[in-house]
């Protein structure tokens, strides 16, 4: 017998989400599902990650890695010897890696602050907003660049709130940027979660900036699901099995708006409507009933409802994201997957079920830097206007780019500055999985 929340579903598709419980299940506490109460991946994503009192970055003793002080990378012979130095310096401090604002400070966030200078508005004061800033090691870097190259008013007036969710971090924050005394007239911290609109107060139509370093990866994502190559996709709940601590998933049709939303944005439901392509779904109707090959796509709803708050908060902001752009050795299904990874006794272990992150593993997502211009530019409002362009063409109202991190880094930072005896350049040479996006508003208006 069907489960009550899928008695109003069709056959075909209870029938599936019946026969779909082939993915693995995993032992669950209280805290993570509730009992009676199946929840979307990305709550569980949520409650694995950030949950207060169980949650991976709740729980470690130091979420973010802090270097003592910078490498001096034009000591070192090469890449042997800059990753003996990197080995020991994970070893002292116990944690899973550094970010790389971390890694190569102060010229990674200089290269930042340098874009900002390059194309801020300074007729106005400068504001900066940065999520999840860590330690506070990028506040203090751009603060610095600030201070040493901008001209005076704009250092004096400028103003550079980070908005953390973690209490602890936004201490570690405050002490970090207050090393240099002057930083804390212009720096402050919002214990909150930049999700929220509430948390943003009335719209701001003033330009501003908005820093996101290495946070996509980290929110949560929704997965959908589909039985076969044609059948439609299904949202993926997790609920617990007959009232146990075990749990799995469960199937049910498009119904949640942010999952609907992000599925038009990603287009993966579209289908074209031409003789030919008809004949192709047909064959590909009849092999899929053959030879039913089941699909899954991870799909970024936290970053939808991040620029959807932003855009609604603050209209006229700049934006500079970073992130890795592909992440190897996935062996969890899925477009998009997620690489779920804890440490124990020193060793990393990665999962091949995302079910087991429960507040020992983090679940960390690559970023589809072309879905995230989509997904831009639909928070914006374009996308609304081509479904009703009126009279007039559409016109874009943010101008975007996504560039390699070493690209960016040559355009905007000192690349001899993590540069090896040899000439080896870990910044340039050692992350070519990641991207910077930037997106800036135009001067058209909706």
């Amino acid at each position: 017998m069907a489960p009550p929340h899928m008695a109003s579903v069709p056959a075909a598709l209870r029938r599936a989400a019946t026969l779909a419980r082939w993915y693995p299940a995993a032992m669950f506490s209280s805290w993570i599902v509730p009992e009676n109460k199946p929840i979307l991946v990305r709550d569980f994503v949520r409650s694995a990650l950030y949950d207060p009192n169980h949650g991976y970055f709740s729980k470690r003793s130091g979420p973010v890695g802090v270097l003592d002080s910078s490498i001096r990378f034009n000591q070192l012979d090469g890449r042997s010897a800059y990753m003996q130095y990197l080995d020991k310096l994970y070893k002292k401090h116990d944690i899973a890696w550094f970010t790389p604002v971390e890694l190569f400070k102060p010229w990674y966030a200089y290269a930042i602050a340098a874009s900002i200078l390059r194309t801020a508005n300074l007729s106005v004061p400068l504001k900066i907003y940065e999520i999840g800033g860590g330690s506070g090691t990028c506040a203090k870097c751009i603060l610095d660049y600030m201070m040493l190259n901008a001209p005076p008013k704009v250092y004096n007036t400028m103003k550079y709130i980070s908005v953390e969710i973690s209490s602890s971090l936004a201490e570690k924050q405050l002490e970090t940027v207050g090393e240099v005394r002057s930083h804390l007239s212009k720096f402050m911290v919002e214990c909150r979660d930049a999700t929220d609109r509430a948390g943003w107060g009335r719209k701001d139509p003033r330009p501003c900036w908005v820093l996101m370093l290495e946070v996509l990866d980290n929110l949560p994502h929704d997965l959908v699901y589909s039985p076969d190559q044609v059948s439609p996709w299904m949202e993926v709940w997790i609920e617990k099995v007959n009232g146990s601590s075990q749990g799995s998933e469960v199937y049910k049709p498009l119904q949640d708006p942010l999952v609907s939303r992000c599925v038009e944005i990603t287009g993966i439901n579209e289908e074209k409507v031409s003789v030919r392509d008809k004949l192709s779904l047909a064959a590909k109707g009849v092999v899929s009933k053959v030879f039913p090959k089941p699909r899954r796509a991870w799909l970024p709803t936290g970053c939808l409802k991040i620029l959807d708050t932003l855009h609604q908060a603050l209209p006229s902001m700049s934006l500079i994201a970073s992130d890795f752009s592909y992440l190897p050795d996935v062996s969890i299904p899925g477009d998009r997957a997620p690489l779920v990874s804890s440490k124990k006794d020193g060793r990393t272990l990665d999962h091949r079920n995302y079910l087991e992150a429960q507040g020992d593993a983090d679940i960390f997502f690559p970023t589809d830097f072309w879905l995230l211009e989509k997904i831009d530019h639909d928070c914006s409002g374009f996308s609304k206007q081509q479904k009703n362009p009126g009279a007039f063409k559409p016109v874009k109202t943010r101008r975007t780019i996504i560039l390699d991190s070493a690209a960016f880094m040559e355009e905007f930072g000192l690349p001899l500055k993590t540069r090896t005896k040899d000439g080896y350049n870990p910044l340039l040479d050692d992350f070519r999985n990641t991207k910077f996006y930037l997106s800036v508003p135009t001067h058209n208006k909706k």
